[in-house]
Order: C-alpha cells, then sequence, then structure tokens
C-alpha cells in the first residue's frame, strides 16, 4: 500500500510539473514583428511584414484548440540598441513569446544573444547573417528565407556558371554586406575566379557615383551589389546613368526584391540578375496568397516580397508546433518545428535543421524588359534553380554548438 501511494505522488507530481511546463503563458500567444518600418526596408518589410504576421494568425485559427494569438509591432529604426531595448520590454513587460522578421544583421545577432537563455523563439526570417546557424546558433532561433552564405556562395555559383568569372563589388560596410561580400569572395577565387576591386559605402547612401566608377575602370565582367533596400535601389538608378549594362558589364543584386523593382521600374532594373527564395508568380499556391496579400489593409495591390512571405510562413511553422506541443516556450517550440519536413506553399520543399536554418530551394531571376511584362508585378524570368541541399552551408561547416 505504501509503495502505491508513492507511485501514485509520483505519478501526480509528474502530472502537474508536465502542465506546468507545457502551457501558453498567459492564456495568448503573443508574436511581436520588429522591422523597419520608416527607413530603406519598409517597402521589403514594414507594415507589409505585420500584414503577413496577421495572416498567419488567421490562418491558424486556434489551431483546432481555440489558442489566442495577438501580433503585435515595433520598429527597430535599424539600431541594435533600439532592437534591443523594444524586445527586452517584449520580454520582461508585455508577455511577447516570439519575435520574427527583424532585417538588419546587427539587431537580429542582438537579439538572438538576448533571447538564448529565455523562453522567447526568435523566427530570424529576414536577417541575414549566417552566423545565427554557425558560431552564434541558439536553441532559440530558427533562420527562414535567406542568409549570406546562401546569397553569396548561391548567387556566385549561378553567375559563374554563366560565364561571370572576374567581379567587383559595391559593399554597404555593415554586417550584412560584409558577410556577403566574404561568401562570394571565397566561392569565386575557390572556383578560379577573380575579384577586381571592392568599395565600401555606408547604409543609407544617396551618392553612388564614385564607387559606379571604380567598378565600371575594373573592367569586370560582374559588379555585385553587397547591400539592400533603398542602397541597392539607389546604385541601380544611377549605374543606369552610367550606362554600366550597354558597356558589357552584368549588374548582380544579392539581396533585392520585387518591391524593389517596383520601385525603379523595369526602364531601370531591367537584365539585371538577383537571387530571391520566394516569387509570388511561381505557381498557383504563391499567386493565392500574393493576392490575398495585396488586399490587405495598406498594402494597396502590392505583392508580397521574399521576407513578407517568410513572415507568414515561420510564424505559422511556430504556432502550428505551439498546437502540437501545448505550448508557447522556445524550449517545446523550436524542438517541435525542426522536426518539419516537406512542402511549405510559399518556400517548396522545407527542412528545418538542427542548427536552426530552414532549407528550401533558391532562385536565380533576370529582371524583364519592360515589353517582356504582361501584368502588374510580372518582373521575373527564371535563370536557374538551386537545389535545397545545395543552396546552404552544410551543416558540418558552419561550427554550431547544436550540430551533434
Amino acid at each position: 500500500m505504501k509503495s502505491f501511494r508513492l507511485y501514485l505522488a509520483l505519478a501526480m507530481f509528474c502530472a502537474i510539473g508536465g502542465s506546468a511546463h507545457a502551457e501558453i503563458s498567459g492564456d495568448v500567444v503573443r508574436v511581436g514583428v520588429l522591422n523597419d518600418i520608416s527607413g530603406i526596408f519598409q517597402d521589403t518589410n514594414g507594415m507589409g511584414s505585420v500584414e503577413a504576421a496577421k495572416m498567419a494568425a488567421e490562418d491558424f485559427n486556434g489551431g483546432g484548440k481555440n489558442i489566442k494569438v495577438e501580433i503585435v509591432y515595433a520598429d527597430h529604426q535599424n539600431k541594435a540598441d533600439v532592437g534591443s531595448a523594444i524586445a527586452r520590454k517584449w520580454l520582461d513587460v508585455d508577455g511577447v513569446d516570439a519575435i520574427v522578421d527583424v532585417p538588419n544583421s546587427a539587431v537580429g545577432l542582438t537579439i538572438n544573444s538576448l533571447v538564448r537563455d529565455t523562453k522567447m523563439t526568435f523566427l530570424a526570417s529576414s536577417t541575414a547573417s549566417s552566423d545565427l546557424t554557425g558560431k552564434a546558433c541558439s536553441p532559440n532561433t530558427i533562420q527562414w528565407v535567406n542568409d549570406a552564405w546562401a546569397t553569396g556562395n548561391t548567387t556566385a555559383a549561378a553567375m559563374m556558371a554563366r560565364g561571370g568569372k572576374d567581379w567587383y563589388f559595391i559593399t554597404v560596410n555593415y554586417a550584412l554586406g560584409q558577410g556577403i561580400e566574404a561568401e562570394a569572395t571565397n566561392y569565386i577565387e575557390k572556383h578560379g575566379g577573380k575579384v577586381l576591386g571592392s568599395s565600401k559605402h555606408p547604409l543609407g547612401t544617396s551618392d553612388f557615383a564614385s564607387f559606379l566608377l571604380q567598378a565600371q575602370n575594373s573592367k569586370a565582367k560582374v559588379i555585385g551589389l553587397a547591400n539592400a533596400g533603398g542602397d541597392t535601389i539607389n546604385a541601380v538608378k544611377q549605374a543606369g546613368e552610367f550606362g554600366i549594362s550597354q558597356g558589357g558589364q552584368t549588374m548582380v543584386a544579392f539581396l533585392l526584391f520585387v518591391n524593389d523593382v517596383h520601385g525603379m521600374g523595369l526602364k531601370v532594373a531591367q537584365g539585371l540578375q538577383l537571387l530571391e527564395a520566394f516569387y509570388w508568380d511561381m505557381d498557383d499556391d504563391t499567386r493565392a496568397f500574393a493576392k490575398r496579400f495585396s488586399v490587405r489593409p495598406g498594402m494597396n495591390g502590392k505583392m508580397p516580397s521574399g521576407n513578407q512571405a517568410g513572415v507568414y510562413a515561420s510564424t505559422l511553422a511556430y504556432l502550428n508546433a505551439v498546437a502540437a506541443t501545448g505550448s508557447d516556450a522556445a524550449q517545446d517550440v523550436v524542438p517541435q518545428m525542426k522536426k518539419f519536413k516537406g512542402k511549405d506553399k510559399l518556400f517548396g520543399d522545407v527542412t528545418i535543421r538542427q542548427d536552426g536554418r530552414v532549407i528550401h530551394p533558391m532562385y536565380l531571376f533576370e529582371v524583364k524588359k519592360p515589353e517582356e511584362s504582361k501584368y502588374p508585378y510580372d518582373y521575373y524570368k527564371l535563370v536557374s534553380t538551386t537545389p535545397a541541399d545545395q543552396a546552404f552551408r552544410p551543416m558540418a561547416e558552419g561550427g554550431c554548438s547544436l550540430v551533434k
């Protein structure tokens, strides 16, 4: 009888401990969209990312368990200290369970470090630093869409396969640009190519004349723009004034989105090569998502960027894991997310690795000429596809401590 009572007590203790561990804090799952709402990434992320997260919450629809979801958002202003302060308040005061989006690698790496030993999940769907799944990998972080390794290596490989052996870089002088240039340079030099030079510019540069002149004078076959957002747009527009493409040099944008192409127009962007993880006009599923996105509040017919699609996909995957585990704590949710391997409607064949990297195919596109475009946002033609297992850094080479 004594042993039975002991068994019963242990059983009750385990049941209580289990329910205390696996629960939804505050009876609501809060997802915080942290991005650039007012600066150079406002079109590719901004309020469009907020709407994408809201779409994911609506499609989740309680996960069959009446789970309540709230979406909050804030502007990190591309400043690591601002992003860190917001994340700290969300964590300590506002009961936010997951942070999603976070364009700007400096901000993303700060958030990654901040949430590492907490119950908060970091869905780094727009942070490009490949350190997130390498030396800075965290059991709390999942990285979707793109990263510097994939952007640098896969773009360089695709261009070199088309004869682009000699390169010149115009690079934004912070973690994002430096990482992309380093990865691409490594690939180019290992495969018989040459980097003839590089120019560094600060974030938010308006005048690219001197950088473009140096690139033009280098006679490099390929001019690689290792920047993003408004910086890339300004560089491409000014390259047109310099007649760079007419002179036989090819411009490659490492991080450009359909919103950016829309902003500069096909007359300016035509012929530009770029790598994307998502294009709204790829298939019926992406078109259906884009149509719904385009009529959301404030979108006014805009098509979603790859980053905005990544916010939707990562938020929905996170919420599905919450429903499966009955918990919104990273210690429960992230291992559940890493079990996923299958078809994602927006990103194709998807696997979530132990280092937190979500792998999926990547696509090299060429921007169409104005006369080739048949309808709004019909901007890309597919040049080549890199399969998921080749598009991202091999897990064994990343140096992630989570990888056994």
